[in-house]
Formats: structure tokens, C-alpha cells, sequence
């Protein structure tokens, strides 16, 4: 077992060290992500492309969608496309998280990158009652907001303004909201199986 381990970390840096196209440099090998999906195809998490290509040499996963910028790990023995998406061959039981982390990139997919307040696209996040105000930093209480609304709205209330929200700002609930939580880029290869883990 440990010599297997030893030869698949071996082979992984052949990989990372040999002839490679741009697209599978080292800057992509150390900070893009992988999807990574269980066997029933349910978004887990997101992992290093180094990661990633560790459980495909070891059969452990599966190459579902490759980065189509062509780009591969080459070694005289093997070559690795950039992978995207991946797949778990065998079903891994997770505990389900019910509270979702307030982040940039959840509160943004919540709201469908959306102002809360004009319905144009928004492109920073605004406290509905201040926190100059005694406003809470959580999900009810969090919008995705235009500049301009963001501007004129400053560190004022709804009502002094006269305007209402959209859609009431609500905590999403769902396994797949975890992993758009904690990723900031997302592939648009993942959307499928993130809007799935939604339904």
C-alpha cells in the first residue's frame, strides 16, 4: 500500500514537472479546482487539480468533464487531461451541513448576481438595516446590490426611502450551497450538477 502511494505521488510530479501546455502549468495545478462529484453524480466538494489527478491515477474517480482549452499533464508513461469534473467511483456518505457559511459567492448565486433592491446586475453586497444601524450580518439581512442602489441607499432604512426588497432575503438550504460557499470561481462545467443538487 505504501509503495503504491509512493509511486502514484511519484507519478504525479513527473506530471506537474514535465512537458505541459499553458493551460496545465504550475499556476493551474496549485489554484484552479475540481469538481468533485459522488458516485450518484451530487456535487461534494472542490478539490485541487493536483488532487484531483492523484484519485484518477489511483481508480479511485472518474474524468466526467475535461478543461477544453485541451491542456493535459504529460509523463512518458501517461497523459492527464486538465480536469473540471470529476467522479467518485464508489459512494461516500457525507454528514449534511444544515447551516450554510454567509460568503460573497453564496450570497451572489442566492440572489442570481441580481440587485435586491433594482433587479439590475449587482456587483457588491448591501446590509438591508445597516450595521451602523444595528443590523445583523447573516442571510435575512444580506442582498446583492448594485452600485448605484448601494450609493443612494448609504446608511439609510428601506422605509425612509420608500423602497422594498425584491424577494425576501431567506438562508438557502441544500447540500450543493456548502461547496458554492466555499469556491469563488465556478466553472461553468459545474453549473449542471450544482442546479441538480438544487431541485
Amino acid at each position: 500500500m505504501t509503495h503504491r502511494s509512493h509511486s502514484t505521488t511519484t507519478e504525479v510530479t513527473r506530471l506537474h514537472g514535465g512537458p505541459a501546455s499553458q493551460a496545465a502549468g504550475s499556476r493551474t495545478w496549485t489554484r484552479r479546482r475540481v469538481l468533485l462529484l459522488n458516485a450518484t453524480y451530487e456535487p461534494l466538494s472542490a478539490v485541487t487539480v493536483r488532487r484531483a489527478v492523484v484519485l484518477i491515477l489511483r481508480g479511485r474517480a472518474d474524468m466526467v468533464h475535461a478543461d477544453e482549452s485541451g491542456g493535459a499533464f504529460h509523463s512518458p508513461a501517461t497523459a492527464v487531461p486538465v480536469p473540471t469534473v470529476i467522479r467518485l467511483r464508489t459512494y461516500v456518505r457525507v454528514p449534511y451541513r444544515a447551516t450554510v457559511p454567509l460568503t460573497r459567492s453564496a450570497l451572489m448565486h442566492r440572489d442570481r448576481f441580481r440587485c435586491g433592491y433594482c433587479g439590475r446586475p449587482a456587483t457588491t453586497i448591501d446590509h438591508v438595516v445597516p450595521r451602523s444601524r444595528g443590523g445583523a450580518h447573516n442571510w435575512e439581512n444580506c442582498v446583492a446590490c448594485c452600485a448605484s442602489c448601494n450609493h443612494r441607499k448609504a446608511d439609510r432604512l428601506l422605509g425612509e426611502l420608500g423602497w422594498a426588497l425584491r424577494t425576501r432575503p431567506i438562508a438557502p438550504r441544500g447540500r450543493h450551497w456548502g461547496l458554492i460557499a466555499a469556491v469563488k470561481d465556478i466553472h461553468p462545467a459545474w453549473m449542471q450538477y450544482i442546479d441538480a443538487g438544487a431541485a
